[in-house]
């Protein structure tokens, strides 16, 4: 009878052991909980709660998606070929626009001057919500450590994408992944300083924003030791 018990201990908690160690891909995560946001986030910005937007974005990122697997999406790109997620084999960061979501100011430089900087250790994706001809231009901003994609409703194969990221936590959105493809955090855009604040002030604080969220991603010196340059 003893050894009886034992066993159906012992099967109890490999049976939890298990259910702890099932992976969770993103795509379920967010739909199983995306609905309840949506509805708490759009009342408290209604109410003009900006605090407490946040504090929920912040809460369904911690709570329900940090440590989820990010699907291996395969984005359309302005390089020689399309972009392949898990081909880096390292950490990635992405970040989503729109050509009509004009980046603030010092923001495209910033980001040039992180990619340059950290290239090696992260790749740089940004993924536009638009048609290819409508991305070109704006594309042409960003340097060669960066991958410039586009997504939209109307290509093929697309929809899966658009349907996961852009229909649910919209945009500008960072995604910050480890090698695997696991999210490691996901933060809204960049600093979006106040639209009368100078250029290295503008730079600085979209610098410090995106370099803080790779830090989930790197551990490097502290910026302030860093010396910042707008080249």
């Amino acid at each position: 009878m003893k050894n009886i018990y034992s066993i159906l201990i012992l099967l109890f908690f490999c049976n939890l052991t298990n259910a702890q160690d099932k992976e969770v891909d993103f795509n379920t995560a967010i739909k199983s909980h995306i609905k309840k946001y949506n509805i708490q986030s759009d009342i408290a910005h209604e109410n003009k709660e900006t605090e407490k937007a946040q504090v929920l974005f912040d809460s369904l990122v911690a709570n329900h998606l940090v440590g989820t697997k990010f699907e291996d999406f395969k984005f359309k790109s302005f390089g020689v070929k399309n972009v392949k997620l898990s081909s880096y084999n390292k950490p990635v960061f992405i970040l989503t626009y729109a050509s009509w979501c004009i980046p603030s100011k010092g923001e495209i430089p910033a980001l040039n001057k992180l990619a340059q900087k950290y290239a090696k250790n992260v790749k740089f994706i940004i993924l536009f919500w638009d048609k290819k001809f409508k991305v070109k231009d704006i594309a042409r901003k960003f340097n060669h450590n960066i991958a410039v994609c586009y997504a939209n409703e109307s290509y093929k194969n697309d929809a899966t994408i658009v349907s996961n990221l852009k229909h649910t936590l919209g945009f500008p959105t960072s995604y910050f992944l480890d090698q695997n493809l696991r999210v490691v955090n996901i933060k809204r855009g960049g600093a979006q300083p106040p639209s009368k604040s100078s250029y290295v002030k503008a730079y600085t604080m979209n610098y410090n924003a995106f370099r803080e969220g790779l830090g989930s991603l790197l551990i490097e010196k502290n910026i302030s030791n860093e010396q910042l340059t707008t080249n």
